[in-house]
Order: C-alpha cells, then structure tokens, then sequence
C-alpha cells in the first residue's frame, strides 16, 4: 500500500536515524518500502548535493540556493519517489519541501510565495501523507555536531537555526493533520515507538477503508 512519509528538523535532532529505524520496522513488518533523502536520492541530486553542502567561496544567493534544492527535489520526485509509490511502495523521505519553506523562506528570508512557486512546479503534485517533526531546543542539536565536520547549515549561527526551527513549528501548527511533532530529546527507542505507532495507525486505516 503506497504511502508517503517526510522527516523534517533542525540540525542534530536525529531525523536521518529515525527516518532509518521506521524503514527497517516498515520492511520488518511486511511493508515493502523505499528509504530515500534530500537533497540527493539519484545521481544528479547527489552532484547538486555535494554543491549545496560542500562549496567554498562566495556565499550562494538564497534564490540560486532553493532553485538547486529543487532541480534535486524534481528529480528523486520523478525517479525514485513516484515511480515507488505508484508500485505501492511506502516511501519514506529524509527532508522535503518543508525543508525549503524553513531554510530559504523563513531563515534566509526568501519570500514564501516564491518558494512555494518552485516547490509546487518540482513536486508535481506529490505531497506527504504524513510529515514528523524532531523538535527540541537547537542548542541541544548543535552539540551533539560537536566535533564533525560542518557542513554549511550546520556553520550557521543559533539565530539562523532558530529561525529555522520557529519556521517548522509555524507549518506544523498550520496543517497538525499531516503533521507528528515529537520531542528529539526523547530516548531514541522511544521517539521511534511514537512514529511507529502513528504511522500504524495511518497503514491501518487505509487498509480498513480498502476493504
């Protein structure tokens, strides 16, 4: 049964292990799936990937930096993600359009209706059945990047980062429906519990309204 999940959060807050372990719980219970992520999933996301994360120099306008986000997000849309669902695949996707919504819009300060503009032309329409959210303090996630190499999200400053965090809890409180919200600062165990149980729930009811 096919069925679209996003990770969304701040930088340290886990989502990319968490977005592993409900792969592995939707494989181990019988639901085929595909674990994916942004920006990336396919060749071509990878090389704009790389640019994105790991370029010198000149700061990259944020215009220049959604458009990139998204020539990635059209791609793995059209190759990985829709053909998947299509098959009945559960697709699970570290980071999404939310993503470009906090960053470029609410962080860099790119106006929303922009960004919005470009993320309905690369998503064709495909929008998450069910978002979570890894929320807790940013300085909390900041330290536990303590000693990795940074990126250049993570080089930004708390007031980038919080602003970035504000701007999930702002989409999260405007759509709770598609949104699960759960405390990063939980045990790992149990923050995954709460996804599974959600997102149980969720299969449940579609094969209830199958039948």
């Amino acid at each position: 049964m096919s069925f679209f999940i996003t990770f969304e959060g701040c930088e340290g807050f886990g989502k990319s292990s968490q977005a592993k372990m409900l792969y592995q719980r939707l494989e181990a219970e019988g639901n085929p799936s595909v674990l994916t992520q942004e920006p990336g999933g396919t060749d071509l996301g990878e090389k704009i990937a790389k640019l994105l994360k790991w370029s010198e120099g000149d700061a990259m306008c944020p215009l220049a930096e959604v458009m990139l986000f998204n020539a990635s997000r059209a791609e793995l849309v059209s190759r990985v993600i829709k053909p998947a669902l299509s098959t009945g695949l559960v697709v699970v996707c570290d980071r999404y359009i939310d993503s470009s919504l906090v960053y470029q819009g609410y962080a860099r300060g790119l106006n929303q209706s922009t960004v919005r503009a470009i993320n309905t032309i690369a998503i064709q329409g495909l929008m998450p059945d069910l978002t979570v959210l890894l929320d807790m303090p940013v300085e909390k996630g900041m330290e536990r990047k303590h000693g990795t190499k940074a990126d250049r999200f993570e080089k930004e400053g708390l007031d980038f980062h919080r602003k970035v965090r504000d701007g999930y809890l702002t989409l999260a409180a405007a759509e709770p429906s598609r949104w699960l919200v759960v405390d990063a600062a939980l045990p790992l165990e149990q923050i995954a519990g709460i996804i599974w149980d959600r997102v149980k729930q969720a299969l449940d009811s579609r094969d209830v309204a199958k039948s």
